[in-house]
């Protein structure tokens, strides 16, 4: 699960983990041991708020660092476009996240895959967190026209510019292609009274306060936020439990302090299949392939927020630029190594470029939008 304080708090006093939408695939097989950092990854800003005096300070001054660092580790693939447009010299691929979350993971096996190929002569990868990914958000809006740079996005990124009024948006860069998402999952203790998810809402709706949920940041508190509308419940009348990580959020079912909680499925599956936890609906419109639990929609709630991993290239870029950008993905995601990282971390492919792209960021900006009111932020 994403990370926060272990707290309990009205649902419209949710302290946000800036790391927390990222917080992704930890779970069987987790994240393979980060490499050692990158080009000057090391100088990455580092935030644990929203846009306060003390971050717009920092985004001053971590914001050149940062900056200093991909003009460090992107010099080859900056200067080679430069000079000959040929992208496949070298590649800078941004984590808006620490080494270890779900960006990261996104960003190390293209890294991997595309090493492996020799689809990129060179790719490194620098980890840039802060802010939801708004501070890497920031950085990428300013260069441009420089097409050796990719960021990882998603779900959670487009949460935090909402939350946050970040000066930078998707409107202000490339957004290229999604390429996989990771699906929540509803899951109780597994000595729990409730053993299917119309239990779990039935007695929800009696008592909204009776039912605490644990998840932790954006992403899972938006799930649960949409899973009480789509019950009938108002989101603000919720307890919501905050856990640092899965582990802890693990525990705070089992100790009863949290008596359900949405989690992204890969952190949980250990616990589902230990007897540790019980999983009682998948966040998704249908099964996916190797996953053999009800989703939401078929148990009749229509919630299906899904964190998606975006890629993004900065604004200006040439057309060109553009389509050699989107052939180096095209070319990553068909190799072996990507393949067998999908099955790895439990993602479902999703495909999305073009125009699709444009309206399904617009239609989830809208409904992310929508959650936030509800919840009172």
């Amino acid at each position: 699960m994403a990370s926060d304080r272990d707290q309990q708090t009205p649902w419209g006093s949710d302290p946000y983990d800036p790391a927390a939408p990222d917080a992704g695939p930890t779970g069987p097989g987790s994240n393979p041991a980060p490499e050692a950092p990158d080009a000057a990854a090391s100088g990455a800003a580092t935030s644990t708020a929203g846009p306060t005096r003390r971050s717009v300070l920092r985004w001053g001054l971590g914001g050149v660092i940062a900056l200093a660092a991909i003009g460090t580790a992107s010099y080859g693939s900056i200067s080679s476009a430069s000079a000959g447009r040929d992208l496949r010299s070298a590649l800078t691929i941004i984590a808006p996240a620490a080494a270890g979350g779900g960006w990261d993971t996104v960003a190390r096996e293209m890294q991997q895959a595309q090493r492996a190929e020799g689809i990129v002569n060179n790719t490194q990868v620098v980890n840039m967190p802060g802010a939801g990914g708004t501070i890497a958000l920031g950085n990428l809006s300013v260069l441009e026209g420089q097409p050796g740079n990719l960021m990882v996005g998603g779900t959670g990124q487009l949460a935090a510019t909402i939350k946050y009024g970040s000066a930078a948006t998707y409107a202000d860069v490339n957004p290229l292609a999604i390429t996989v998402e990771e699906y929540d999952v509803v899951v109780v203790p597994g000595d729990s009274e409730f053993r299917t998810l119309g239990q779990l809402m039935d007695a929800w709706k009696a008592d909204p306060r009776s039912i605490p949920w644990t998840g932790g940041g954006s992403f899972d508190q938006l799930v649960i936020a949409e899973l009480a509308m789509a019950a009938g419940i108002d989101p603000q009348t919720m307890i919501y439990v905050n856990s640092d990580g899965g582990g802890e959020s693990a525990a705070a079912l089992m100790n009863g302090t949290a008596a359900a909680a949405a989690s992204g499925y890969p952190d949980s599956i250990d616990q589902i299949e230990s007897g540790r936890l019980r999983a009682l609906a998948l966040v998704a419109k249908e099964r996916p392939a190797g996953i053999d639990l009800p989703t939401t929609v078929e148990q009749g709630y229509d919630v299906t927020l899904a964190n998606w991993r975006l890629l993004v290239a900065p604004g200006g870029i040439t057309d060109e630029d553009r389509a050699g950008l989107l052939e180096i993905i095209e070319e990553t995601i068909a190799t072996p190594q990507w393949r067998e990282a999908i099955t790895r971390y439990h993602w479902n492919e999703n495909v999305v470029t073009g125009q699709e792209l444009t309206d399904f960021l617009e239609r989830e900006k809208q409904r992310i939008g929508e959650l936030y009111k509800e919840l009172g932020l």
